[in-house]
């Protein structure tokens, strides 16, 4: 079997050539990294569900590729896969040892901003 995009030495007789399966097999072996993330090609796109993503992105200050993914996530599993801490919003609790060590790093010191 010739394998697309093969240099062809060797192959005259329909198979390929020890380069050919050196070469496709790197390529596997670095795809591999990526079995877990799959890739899409969607044509078809309405004008003004583009418009309404590229707003989100801008808004959000991200790529639309990942405005993508995270709308699509939301849309197939309910859930965004973004990196937040709002599970730790209203949680905090007073520590006076860590607010001292807070004070002294806000100290400002005047012989170093002459």
């Amino acid at each position: 079997m010739i394998l697309p995009g093969s240099r062809g030495d060797g192959a005259s007789n329909g198979q390929a050539s020890p380069h050919d399966i050196a070469c496709t097999d790197c390529y596997h072996a670095g795809m591999k990294k990526q079995a877990s993330l799959v890739q899409y090609t969607v044509r078809g796109v309405p004008r003004e569900v583009d418009i309404a993503l590229r707003r989100k992105a801008a808004k959000r200050k991200v790529s639309l590729n990942q405005m993508i993914v995270e709308e699509l996530s939301e849309a197939a599993i309910g859930s965004r896969n973004r990196a937040d801490f709002s599970d730790l919003v209203g949680k905090w609790t007073p520590d006076a040892a860590f607010d001292e060590i807070l004070a002294a790093g806000r100290q400002i010191d005047q012989d170093k901003w002459k």
